[in-house]
């Protein structure tokens, strides 16, 4: 089966879905798709940089809940170098292949008591709830019934991984796009947890150049190179229906934010070869052109999307869906507009 084939197929049995089906799951598992950014000592593909944005992409071009639900877990599975090597070793060592995932927000609190946490509360936004054995999340740290404040005066903030069973998923995404990314909220009760899984996104302890990577620039690019590949796919639906003068603005900004997303990926290769300090000027430089191509994609999608007729306006044409996931996707609270 050729990539071409490989992709329709895919397409055909996520369009329309609320999870992503099992044999799509089974395809995941079998690429080793949840393990693009792992060493291969641990059984992932140890992709570098670029090598993960361009299979990223090329995912979210497929389908929006499929390259989302991926670069969502496989960012997670990324953790396993932020992990001390006892607790990388049970995670990533077994039969099937870990798939992390859960949420960035810090909504309960962990309460300190010797060498465990006593956790509670809500998270909302775990891409790909149904789908994971392991759910990080960050938790205000707690001790003697306050809250324990960093030496700057802001609150203490941890990360924490724990199986998936000691969570309780509740089924509440309903989004308008994205819908197989089952992007669902999770409640944990009094659950002790050794501070063995606790983990801080920026403190490595694997040598790999990958790892030396910032996580919120890690963030910035790995996102960014799922709008990318949606608005590739929809100006390629779009030649279906309209003429090249139509769709000629998408096309000219999908490919300058093409060469910008991967620019910015070939520099931090080389500074992290170089061993050069990746500073917080140079990130948010990232960031900011990375929210301008988004904000020039968006714009250019609702110029178009008029212009398409009715058939675009059914949920189940391929034009309908990726319109309602990449406006979806763009509320992502680092790149959405507040």
């Amino acid at each position: 089966m050729n990539s071409q084939t490989t992709a329709q197929n895919l397409r055909d049995q996520l369009i329309g879905n609320h999870r992503i089906p099992s044999e799509v799951l089974e395809w995941i598992s079998k690429e080793n798709l949840w393990n693009i950014w792992v060493p291969q000592t641990y059984g992932g593909l140890e992709k570098s940089l670029t090598e993960g944005l361009r299979k990223l992409k090329s995912l979210a071009k497929i389908d929006g809940s499929l390259g989302w639900t991926v670069t969502q877990c496989s960012g997670a599975n990324y953790f396993v170098g932020n992990f001390k090597e006892a607790v990388a070793r049970e995670i990533f060592t077994g039969p099937h292949a870990p798939v992390l995932g859960g949420s960035g927000g810090a909504f309960g609190t962990a309460t300190k008591q010797g060498d465990q946490y006593t956790i509670s509360g809500k998270w909302r936004y775990a891409t790909g709830a149904p789908y994971l054995s392991h759910v990080t999340f960050n938790a205000n740290i707690m001790a003697h019934g306050e809250e324990v404040k960093n030496r700057d005066g802001t609150p203490q903030v941890r990360s924490f991984v724990v199986p998936k069973e000691k969570v309780t998923i509740i089924e509440d995404w309903n989004a308008m796009g994205m819908a197989a990314t089952a992007t669902h909220s999770f409640t944990i009760e009094e659950l002790p947890v050794h501070r063995k899984y606790r983990f801080w996104y920026n403190h490595s302890y694997l040598p790999g150049p990958i790892y030396k990577v910032p996580f919120s620039l890690f963030a910035y690019l790995t996102l960014w190179a799922n709008y990318v590949g949606m608005a590739e796919h929809y100006w390629e639906e779009s030649m279906r229906v309209l003429d090249d003068q139509q769709t000629a603005d998408l096309k000219a900004i999908t490919e300058e934010s093409n060469q910008a997303l991967f620019g910015f990926s070939a520099e931090v290769e080389r500074l992290i070869r170089n061993e050069s300090t990746i500073t917080e000027t140079y990130m948010q430089q990232v960031h900011q052109q990375a929210a301008d191509s988004v904000r020039r994609i968006s714009e250019a999608i609702v110029d178009i999307h008029p212009l398409l007729g009715m058939k675009a306006s059914r949920r189940s044409h391929q034009l309908n869906q990726i319109f309602r996931d990449y406006f979806t996707a763009t509320q992502h609270i680092i790149f959405a507009n507040r």
